[in-house]
């Protein structure tokens, strides 16, 4: 009989238990205040009577800002994410220790990148405020309302986001930038990792309802950012720029993490199970041949364009 989602939780603490063990060895702790340049920072327009933002105050390439605030926005709606992971994985034990140390970690990314780019006046503040408004109004909401679905969501997503974050810096062409969101994306690749390694004990224990969980979620994935205002425009220019494509989604977040839980060398999968990985290796096929037209087409494009 497939185990409920309860005694999942409760046979993964162990697990948790260790990968927290690993994770405070591992971690490095900064402070955002040492990645922002302060002595660039002048008054905004308002109570200060300062100089209001202009479009030429930023130094950054359009995809670079366009992706900064989109990663930015994401960031922002931690509260959501907070409440997703607490509700689905308790607040007790093991389990509650790491929902709250991995809310501590990421509410630094927001804070740190939000400083950073008002300090360099590179994108509007008062647009900036507005979306996270809007963007904060709206919440979040998992679309997978188990626990495994939302650990195999989150091993994707956190290993997505770093890739983002890391191409983001090197497409801003400034060396603050590149190297205050390269320190962020090493607590994503950390967190990224815990999630893993929990995903794989799950896969030993419940195999088929695990390979269930995973497929569902490669076929459905999106970025946590997805409900952000124009996001299909911003996720156009930011893919047409290669900051974040489907090609890279592909090969360098969904691959590596199918082929770190060995998901087509699993044995012994029921009928289901096999069922679940067949639908799998359709949709990465699928996925492949669309990516590769997605790529051919941005070349030629830019061979258009000179």
């Amino acid at each position: 009989m497939a185990m409920t989602q309860t005694e999942l939780l409760h046979e993964l603490e162990p697990v948790v238990a260790g990968e927290l063990d690993r994770h405070h060895r591992v971690a490095k702790e900064w402070f955002p205040h040492e990645y922002v340049p302060w002595s660039e920072g002048r008054d905004f327009d308002g109570p200060y009577g300062g100089k209001a933002w202009e479009e030429g105050d930023s130094k950054l390439p359009e995809a670079a800002r366009i992706s900064l605030i989109v990663n930015l926005l994401t960031e922002d709606n931690l509260p959501s994410y907070h409440h997703e992971i607490a509700t689905t994985f308790g607040r007790d034990g093991a389990w509650g220790t790491w929902v709250h140390r991995w809310t501590a970690e990421e509410n630094r990314h927001g804070v740190a990148i939000r400083d950073y780019l008002t300090v360099t006046r590179a994108v509007d503040p008062v647009a900036l405020e507005r979306a996270r408004m809007v963007h904060m109004e709206g919440g979040f909401q998992s679309d997978y309302t188990t626990m495994l679905g939302q650990l195999a969501y989150v091993s994707f997503q956190e290993l997505a986001t770093r890739i983002a974050h890391r191409n983001t810096g090197r497409a801003s062409g400034e060396e603050g930038c590149e190297r205050l969101l390269a320190r962020i994306a090493a607590d994503e690749n950390l967190h990224m990792l815990f999630y893993r390694n929990l995903l794989k004990a799950a896969f030993e224990l419940e195999p088929n309802q695990t390979m269930r969980a995973v497929t569902d979620v490669v076929k459905t994935f999106q970025m946590p950012g997805s409900t952000i205002e124009g996001f299909t425009r911003k996720a156009m220019i930011i893919a047409n720029e290669g900051i974040y494509d489907l090609r890279l989604h592909l090969d360098d977040v969904l691959m590596p993490v199918l082929r770190q839980w060995s998901v087509f060398d699993k044995t012994g999968l029921d009928a289901e199970g096999e069922q679940a990985r067949e639908e799998l290796a359709a949709f990465l096929e699928k996925t492949e041949t669309t990516a590769a037209r997605f790529v051919a087409r941005r070349e030629e494009r830019r061979a258009r364009m000179g």
